[in-house]
């Protein structure tokens, strides 16, 4: 299935050649300046016991989230991804994460353990 038909709701098929699909509207949420993200930099365990940076708080297009996310991983040299509005960064990198997140003006700390 191509992406453009992943938003289409209420219909599995229809003959109808003048159906107009109904698409799923995706809320357009604008990416808050760095002064106003109020970002929890928290160390989860996932998989079999690894250990991840997961930083939450992020409030924006996805779009943005994912560059930030690179931007990081990239900092770090580390591997990680972006989903569901959190940054996962491999390892215990807190400490670091927090003095790059600080440096671009964003408000972050350290929370949870």
């Amino acid at each position: 299935m191509s992406k453009k038909e992943k938003n289409r709701v209420n219909v599995v098929y229809s003959t109808n050649p003048s159906f107009n699909y109904e698409n799923e509207e995706k809320d357009l949420q604008p990416t808050l300046p760095p002064q106003q993200q109020n970002l929890k930099l928290f160390l989860d365990r996932i998989g079999g016991g690894k250990l991840v940076t997961r930083i939450s708080g992020f409030l924006g297009a996805e779009e943005d989230l994912n560059e930030l996310a690179k931007t990081l991983k990239q900092k770090c040299g580390v591997g990680g991804n972006s989903k569901d509005g959190n940054i996962l960064i491999q390892g215990d990198n807190r400490d670091k994460l927090l003095d790059l997140l600080t440096k671009a003006n964003y408000k972050a700390k350290k929370a949870g353990g």
